[in-house]
């Protein structure tokens, strides 16, 4: 519960998206579907960017 609140309800679904898309890539990658592992494997870093971009658009107002 200290995490959550630490990080924001938002912050923390989003970084639990993110670990659920990267179980699903490895899954994915590792059950012979390899393209459609890697392709969604980098839906992560890019959730995790967005996040970044929009807490310092959020830092700099």
């Amino acid at each position: 519960m200290n995490l959550i609140k630490k990080l924001g309800l938002s912050n923390f679904l989003m970084l639990l998206l993110c670990v659920f898309i990267i179980v699903v890539a490895e899954v994915l990658f590792l059950t012979g579907d390899q393209m459609h592992g890697i392709f969604i494997g980098l839906w992560a870093p890019t959730l995790l960017g967005v996040m970044i971009y929009i807490k310092l658009i959020k830092n700099e107002r």
